[in-house]
């Protein structure tokens, strides 16, 4: 390091503005070492510019794992359920805990100095919509609703990024832009849909994630839309940074830019590749990209103030998450002094139960069975080859540790109750366990990571990243019933990572739960539900079909043609928002503050909600919404406002929620521009999509 180099430089003076300061980092860097910047972890040694590289985290920190995010030094963390359970609490106090949760972790394996590990720019979450259930990639999606996915990624965002005026927790870098849910051919394939999908579906929960979240990262897709691949998409800086004022990291999935030859073949070579992902917008690889940039430099593809342009917003991240500053004025900079490692503490366990607990699904309920009563059972049978496993996922870090179904169950009952047990497949034990006992739980579901090797999985019915699932039968629904068949008294605990197609063990079975794989405490809140110590409450975010015969081809992305809740004209096994309680709930006296709004308007909608039960429980309070007279097609209804509240027995509350004009705007194209149109519409609130209390007509001016 020579003397010019040692000198203070005005990037570390803080009360300089960032992009001065950004400025003075790159009249400093070499050529080298700002194409070294494309690379995901923009740290200068020359200069003593530490940077931070990313790390995957849609549950928790991952530094373990199947993935072997920590390398072969695996660092146990915090693991909560899948990213589909946490949608299915319908709390976004919930969502942003779990964040906040990760993020304390992340800054403490980055910081600690036992540890030194991982990273501050966390790949979460994900803002894709699950618009199929076949889709591999389910488990890490909030659902296929994209005012709900747009919420919970908000509060996911503001979770990991924290509430400082000035400096983020860690960054929230979002997955993947845009319209990625299909795995097969991916690295080919073309998601194809008019402006009005983009507008209103598709982009929703990124651009909430963007200016509401305040998200300023974010990976672009395999896949092409509209025959451009993502990589290299107009919209990355027409819209997303135009539009929406993203100004930080925006970058490639792995291998994206060798794709763009080999599988897509939209451009002759890695050279003019690189050229027109950074051209694009991209500021960061995830690919060996240097050669390719180097010549395209050299071929005058790309110049020096290309690569400035791209490195800038890599470095607003940076500044965002206090690494060039002082450690005195940057918060979370004193996070890992401690020797007591954040994922043993009793407080984050605590977090995974309640959330855990909250991602429950009752989808359905005979009062004569659940929950079980202690006092009225001799024994339990616990039964099938999920009973006695935690399985974790490929976006999974390593658990410290786990509890399984079986061993909730057990420690729930504490030897007052015989517990009994076949964890294998073996139909004839299980036929003899289940006559012995009083009641029965089944425990079946898929295998997250497919049980098998990388894009490969043991069954139909498994999805996982790089294949999309080619059934929705559940192939242990055979032991299910001879179970049932042996002992009626028997509950089928469905632990998946997506819907399945169970229309016999709905038609039979007196009691379903469903719970996603991954969170630490899954058996100890299974248990709580099933023995009554917690009252469930989740509820579905997708539309479960009868049959997947009623899914529209897979490769069709308009999803006004016979797609989710929104516009789906047939009859689903379980509707979106699905989901039953140990208790019952009446609604009365909805309210408006105004019969009509204008275009830049809100209104006030209220109801008065009772637990007219014996147990407390939380009712999520859903509020849709119905276009009666639109000159343009709309969905037969739009979710557009929800709650989670907690009620005791007989207890009251009223629950408000606004309403805004702009949301019920729709897309016009001609104009390229939302427009909020006149006429009526109607607003429904109730439990689920299919199960709506009230009802009231209002206009919009």
């Amino acid at each position: 390091m020579d003397s010019d180099d040692r000198k203070e430089h005005a990037f570390r003076n803080p009360e300089l503005p960032t992009e001065e300061r950004i400025a003075d980092i790159l009249s400093l860097l070499t050529l080298d070492e700002k194409i070294d910047c494309l690379g995901t972890d923009p740290s200068v040694s020359r200069l003593g510019i530490k940077g931070s590289g990313h790390v995957e985290g849609l549950h928790g920190l991952a530094l373990g794992g199947p993935g072997r995010w920590g390398g072969d030094r695996p660092v146990p963390t915090t693991t909560f359920p899948q990213a589909i359970g946490l949608a299915q609490t319908w709390d976004v106090d919930t969502l942003r805990e779990v964040a906040a949760v990760e993020s304390d972790e992340a800054r403490y394996a980055f910081q600690n100095r036992r540890y030194v590990r991982g990273g501050l720019v966390i790949r979460a979450p994900n803002a894709d919509l699950g618009r199929d259930p076949r889709w591999g990639r389910t488990e890490e999606c909030y659902g296929e609703d994209p005012f709900l996915t747009g919420s919970m990624a908000v509060a996911f965002v503001r979770g990991l990024q924290g509430d400082h005026p000035r400096y983020w927790r860690t960054a929230a870098l979002l997955k993947h832009f845009l319209a990625n849910s299909n795995e097969n051919d991916r690295d080919r394939t073309s998601s194809d849909f008019d402006d009005r999908c983009f507008r209103e579906y598709y982009s929703v929960p990124f651009r909430m994630a963007i200016q509401d979240g305040g998200s300023r990262a974010y990976m672009a897709a395999y896949n092409a839309y509209n025959g451009v691949p993502c990589t290299t998409h107009p919209a990355l800086a027409d819209v997303t940074v135009a539009e929406w004022k993203q100004d930080g990291i925006i970058c490639t999935d792995a291998g994206a830019l060798r794709l763009l030859v080999s599988a897509h073949r939209s451009h002759p070579d890695l050279v003019e590749a690189a050229a027109a992902a950074i051209h694009a917008g991209i500021t960061q690889f995830l690919d060996d990209y240097r050669g390719s940039v180097v010549a395209a430099i050299e071929r005058g593809l790309l110049c020096e103030a290309d690569i400035d342009d791209a490195i800038r917003g890599n470095f607003r991240v940076m500044f965002r998450l206090g690494l060039l500053d002082p450690p005195a004025m940057v918060p979370y900079s004193t996070i890992g002094e401690s020797d007591v490692e954040p994922w043993e503490s009793p407080t984050n366990h605590a977090s995974v139960l309640r959330a855990t607990q909250k991602s429950i699904v009752l989808l359905k309920h005979d009062r004569h069975l659940l929950p079980f009563d202690q006092t009225e059972l001799e024994s339990v049978a616990v039964i099938g080859p999920l009973s006695d496993r935690v399985l974790i996922d490929w976006y999974s870090g390593t658990p410290p540790y786990t509890v399984s179904p079986l061993e909730g169950v057990r420690k729930k009952v504490g030897g007052r109750v015989l517990v009994r047990h076949v964890g294998n497949n073996d139909v004839s034990d299980a036929v003899r366990v289940a006559r012995q006992s009083d009641v029965c739980v089944v425990c079946v579901g898929n295998h997250p990571t497919g049980d098998a090797g990388w894009a490969e999985v043991a069954r139909r019915s498994y999805g996982r990243e790089a294949v999309d699932r080619q059934s929705l039968d559940l192939e242990d629904e055979t032991l299910v019933k001879r179970v049932w068949e042996a002992n009626p008294r028997t509950v089928l605990v469905l632990i998946s990572s997506f819907p399945y197609c169970i229309g016999w063990s709905d038609a039979n079975l007196p009691a379903i739960v469903q719970i996603t794989h991954n969170s630490q405490e899954l058996g100890s809140a299974l248990a709580d539900v099933l023995f009554g110590d917690y009252n469930p409450a989740g509820r579905l975010v997708q539309t479960w079909p009868r049959s997947i015969d009623q899914l529209p081809p897979m490769m069709n992305y308009d999803v006004r043609q016979d797609r989710t809740y929104m516009y789906f004209k047939g009859v689903p096994l379980y509707p979106f928002g699905h989901g039953l309680s140990y208790t019952t709930f009446a609604y009365r006296g909805m309210q408006i503050d105004s019969e009509s709004i204008g275009p830049e308007e809100k209104t006030s909608v209220e109801v008065v909600v009772t637990n007219t039960g014996a147990r407390p429980g939380d009712e999520v309070i859903q509020m849709y919404v119905k276009h009666l007279d639109s000159r343009v097609s709309r969905p037969r209804l739009a979710l557009c406002g929800f709650r989670r509240v907690r009620l005791e027995p007989g207890e009251t509350k009223t629950v408000s929620m606004d309403l805004r004009a702009r949301d019920v705007a729709y897309w016009d194209a001609d104009r390229g521009c939302f427009a909020v149109e006149r006429g009526q519409i109607e607003v429904m609130v109730g439990g689920s999509s299919a199960s709506i209390a009230l009802r009231r007509t209002i206009s919009i001016a």
